[in-house]
């Protein structure tokens, strides 16, 4: 039998497209993988009850998920149930001050340690399930895994250098494609997560394999170059692109399909 790989895929336009729908192509890539005896999983900015429904899609159980872009990872327990098996927490008060002094019109959202969401209003494009909308005062001073800051005034270039000025310390951020933040503990991402997954599962570093598309994927790929293999996909940003090894085709094409089938 081949060696065992650890496969990490983002979700949203690596998986999925952008309106939420996934190809065939993808769901047989991904559980061929799996029978080959790979551990394929989702690395992802999402909550876990908006991920939990895309394992189920791709038919697959893994050992461990990462979800809140590596603030809480998820473990298959004996009953056959997820629960969280890590998770990285911080007082947003501080950070969400800060953006809102530059961002007066944001729209923000605090995840807590059990997947329920607080939001201000104007999250309406947002899956909302298992959330409620409170005064901005609300989200201060709780345990948060991830905050998102949406900026529906700006586009994505003005956001950047928006975001730069900001002296955003002792979190760690990425920016989405649109004009949203992602704000996880400081030190924390998807490569955290990952690299403590690994080494619970027993697998060699240069056996590691992620995909991924988008700024808050970068240091993941970074992670996974820097002795596996680092996907993105044919749409990512330059910069993510950049990052690593090998660029797949785009989500539309269904890229991480052939990437998968390269596996042994």
């Amino acid at each position: 039998m081949a060696e065992r790989w650890l496969v990490a895929l983002d979700v949203d336009g690596t998986v999925l497209h952008e309106d939420g729908s996934l190809d065939e192509e993808i769901v047989r890539a991904v559980g061929e993988a799996r029978d080959r005896g790979h551990e394929v999983t989702l690395a992802t900015g999402r909550s876990w009850a908006t991920t939990q429904p895309v394992l189920e899609r791709l038919g697959i159980e893994p050992a461990f998920v990462v979800c809140a872009n590596g603030a809480l990872t998820l473990g298959l327990g004996d009953d056959g149930a997820y629960e969280r098996v890590h998770v990285e927490v911080f007082d947003p008060t501080a950070v969400l001050e800060r953006i809102r002094g530059h961002l007066p019109n944001g729209k923000f959202m605090v995840e807590l340690p059990d997947g329920f969401r607080l939001y201000t209003a104007g999250m309406q494009d947002w899956n909302l399930d298992d959330a409620r909308e409170v005064p901005f005062a609300e989200l201060l001073g709780v345990d948060a895994t991830r905050v998102v800051v949406i900026s529906p005034d700006h586009e994505i270039e003005e956001f950047l250098g928006l975001v730069e000025g900001m002296g955003l310390h002792q979190v760690s951020y990425a920016i989405g494609w649109t004009a949203w933040l992602d704000i996880a503990p400081d030190g924390v991402s998807k490569a955290t997560a990952l690299e403590r997954v690994r080494d619970r599962l027993g697998i060699p570093s240069e056996l590691v394999l992620v995909a991924g598309d988008g700024r808050n994927d970068l240091e993941m790929l970074h992670w996974a170059g820097s002795t596996g293999r680092a996907v993105a996909m044919g749409q990512a940003p330059a910069e993510v692109r950049a990052a690593a090894t090998e660029v797949a085709g785009t989500v539309g094409e269904a890229g991480l399909a052939p990437v998968l089938d390269t596996l042994p």
